[in-house]
């Protein structure tokens, strides 16, 4: 997987040095190294956020490497710079400072520099996330939409009420869904950015949707995004999502909702929906709007998932 990952091209200045100096005293070859090594161990999604990061540092660098010791203050300010200058917002920004800074504190720990904390000028927080969670009147006008019609606006409908009647599952835990995952009337997983295990008591929502769509045979997976199995599968997940994504824009702009309609928007509707009929936090975890995720994972790794099927029950009842 990892010899797939495309990088932009090595500088020229870094190949002339190679032999005569470390290439992990340098920024590219040795965030090269951890993306590889990311793939290797089949973090994926962290792999391809570091492989965007690398990118766009080196446009603007204009693909010139630089040495760990040169990696300072005024670097990051002006990389800010160009950034702001590019329209790019400030959470991004954020988020390619925050790798940056993984990267270099890594290269600090190998020995390759010193600590100099070239990040105290340049913006590392997290901004407020703007709510997305969608009321349930909203949902119920998604779900009784008619869109036989438009068999991919009905495809990604389908995508998005099925995260929302799995608790807000995320779309590459559905993907990866293993038709050996459901059995016994319920649906166990393990949550790829976590390796949470997690339980769902199968509903007849849930089996709805799956009746829809034909089986696939020959393929392990259970619902229809990776049709293929074993050939770029990752891929096959990715144009899906993108698929998927700008299909519920679509159907947003139909109902006239204020917020763009994504997959993540049938997480954050999971948690509201959960909240407005007073079940508890530590239960619905605000977490998929909350400050912090960590809360909402130690909650959910400690409590009967007897309790948390209940409160599902009980929302996809409403429906």
């Amino acid at each position: 997987m990892a010899s797939k990952t495309k990088f932009r091209s090595s500088s020229t200045e870094s190949k002339r040095v190679k032999g005569s100096v470390s290439s992990g005293a340098f920024l590219q070859p040795f965030m090269q190294e951890i993306i590889h090594r990311m793939y290797v161990l089949g973090k994926e999604r962290t792999g391809e956020t570091y492989t965007s990061t690398l990118n766009s540092f080196m446009r603007f660098r204009q693909d010139r490497d630089i040495l760990w010791e040169e990696f300072d203050a005024d670097l990051l300010i002006s990389y800010e710079a160009y950034l702001k200058s590019t329209g790019v917002d400030m959470n991004t920004i954020s988020f390619y400072n925050r790798i940056l800074r993984a990267v270099y504190n890594r290269a600090v720990e190998r020995g390759f520099t010193t600590q100099r904390y070239p990040f105290k000028y340049v913006y590392t927080g997290i901004g407020k996330t703007v709510r997305r969670g969608l009321p349930l009147k909203v949902i119920r006008s998604i779900k009784y939409m008619e869109l036989s019609a438009f068999p991919l606006l009905d495809y990604a409908r389908d995508m998005f009420l099925f995260s929302f009647y799995t608790r807000g599952m995320s779309f590459i835990d559905m993907a990866y869904l293993k038709k050996s995952d459901l059995k016994n009337g319920a649906l166990t997983y393990l949550r790829k950015k976590t390796g949470q295990r997690l339980w769902i008591r199968w509903e007849k929502n849930m089996q709805d949707i799956l009746d829809k769509y034909p089986v696939i045979q020959n393929s392990p997976y259970l619902l229809p995004i990776i049709r293929q199995a074993g050939i770029k599968e990752r891929t096959q997940y990715n144009n899906a999502l993108h698929l998927v994504n700008r299909k519920l824009k679509f159907i947003g702009e139909m109902l006239e909702i204020s917020i763009p309609l994504t997959m993540y928007v049938a997480r954050h509707s999971w948690a509201s929906v959960a909240k407005s009929k007073n079940i508890p936090l530590s239960v619905i975890s605000e977490g998929m709007g909350h400050d912090s995720e960590n809360t909402t994972l130690i909650y959910l790794t400690s409590l009967d998932t007897a309790i948390v099927d209940r409160a599902n029950r009980l929302i996809l009842k409403s429906i």
